[in-house]
């Protein structure tokens, strides 16, 4: 699910802050059982575990579940200024991003100690993802498989682009298959491609691509396939590894200079403008992963399909992450909660999700349901699992990685809007955000 750290004003914050859903001591419950909130930001899956709870209060009809969704944008903002005045969740979604200062505070459920008869049956690499001083700190719920490129089939049929071998590459223009494709793909409105003299880059009306400063589709993945890296081993930032500031060079070049990708005024603090374009069948090709994939299902009215990523020169390699469910360590319900949380990681609670297609499941056992979904469908979603790539670059990290974000993505926004220097955007990026990280 996604790792996205957010941008926000404190002016929004604190305006969210006023109206948070129900806490935990103003949780409704009926005919005497007691009621559980589950806070989560993605519909397709809220949709999905109503269904899943229904089941659970069948079973146990002494607990009823809510279940609160705070839109993405929004989840970030809200959720530390919930935990710090009591009123968030009896349960709530975690990225890698921000689970490790709410364990260390002492705000989660120590689940490896509570479900430890459980942990064998969670996807290895979440339950390794989200351990930290020796212990599991929340139920592992979702698991994104690799990033993979969405594309408009009949778009690539007409540039005569085949999505499934693309490679970028930084230095040596013969081996860069992907941006004379993508130069292909973008059309503006007088139908010439960027390819073309006279192309007008101030009248666009096809996108070929969703380059952006999009942390998990996007350059996490091309720092990656470039050799480069985000993190140093000790969790401090490493943006000015030399390969990384290449692959961010890259990426503000397609954006800038080759127009063949929407332009950081539109992408910067929109995250889903890409998504909707692709959507809109204006956009050729749509980095993203599998938390795309209901809504592309359901949203796109076109024949579309799934490549495997962009490789670079050093392959293809993509960001892995997962979600945990973590239980609030401060609410009086924690048996309830614990009850809640054993369902969300059992086979049976799990299978909700997986039926509908909204996600796939970390609960091993539940995820052939997610896949049979799809091909019942018509929908090849191999690319998500090794046959888009083994290799991997690690995911977020740290503590205060979610802290080290806000500091460097101002920096960040005004190098792909092309106003900083990529490598002095990155020095300053990197120094902001360690500074953040002390």
């Amino acid at each position: 699910m996604r790792l996205r750290p957010l941008v926000a004003a404190a002016v929004a914050a604190l305006a969210l802050a006023a109206c948070s859903p129900a806490g935990p001591d103003d949780a409704p419950s009926g005919e005497g059982a007691t009621t559980v909130t589950v806070r989560l930001w993605d519909e397709q899956v809220a949709a999905a575990y109503e269904q899943s709870f229904d089941e659970f209060t069948r079973q146990n009809p002494d607990i009823q579940v809510q279940v609160n969704v705070v839109p993405w944008k929004d989840y970030f903002v809200r959720l530390p200024l919930d935990v710090a005045g009591g009123t968030v969740d009896d349960v709530y979604w975690l990225n890698s991003s921000n689970f490790g200062a709410l364990a260390d505070g002492g705000k989660l459920i120590d689940v490896g100690r509570e479900l430890a008869d459980e942990q064998a049956s969670w996807v290895p690499a979440a339950v390794e993802q989200y351990s930290r001083s020796g212990t599991l700190w929340g139920v592992p719920a979702l698991t994104d498989g690799r990033i993979a490129v969405y594309y408009n089939k009949a778009m690539v049929e007409a540039a005569g682009v085949d999505p499934d071998n693309l490679t970028w590459h930084p230095a040596d223009p013969a081996a860069d298959t992907f941006l004379p494709a993508a130069r292909k793909l973008t059309r503006d409105s007088a139908g010439r491609t960027a390819d073309q003299p006279g192309f007008d880059p101030g009248a666009i009306t096809q996108y070929g691509f969703n380059a952006a400063r999009d942390l998990q589709a996007i350059y996490y993945d091309f720092v990656g396939s470039n050799g480069g890296r985000i993190q140093a081993e000790d969790g401090s930032l490493a943006f000015t590894d030399p390969k990384t500031v290449e692959a961010f060079s890259y990426l503000v070049k397609l954006v800038n200079t080759d127009h063949v990708a929407p332009s950081a005024a539109d992408t910067n603090d929109n995250p889903d403008f890409s998504r909707d374009q692709f959507l809109q069948g204006k956009m050729a090709l749509f980095q993203s992963g599998t938390y795309n994939l209901k809504n592309v299902g359901d949203g796109a009215t076109f024949e579309w399909g799934v490549a495997p990523l962009v490789a670079g020169p050093q392959g293809r390699v993509s960001v892995v992450s997962s979600v945990i469910a973590a239980g609030n360590a401060d609410s009086p319900r924690r048996d309830a909660i614990l009850k809640v949380l054993r369902w969300i990681g059992s086979e049976e609670g799990a299978s909700y999700v997986g039926e509908e297609g909204a996600a796939l499941p970390a609960v091993t056992a539940a995820q052939q349901a997610y896949f049979d979904y799809w091909e019942g469908q018509g929908v090849d979603t191999t690319f998500f699992g090794d046959a888009g790539g083994r290799a991997t670059i690690p995911a977020p990290f740290g503590p205060k990685f979610e802290a080290a974000s806000t500091a460097f993505n101002p920096i960040l926004n005004e190098v792909f809007a092309g106003r900083t220097p990529v490598a002095e955007g990155m020095q300053q990026a990197q120094d902001a955000g360690n500074a953040a990280l002390r």
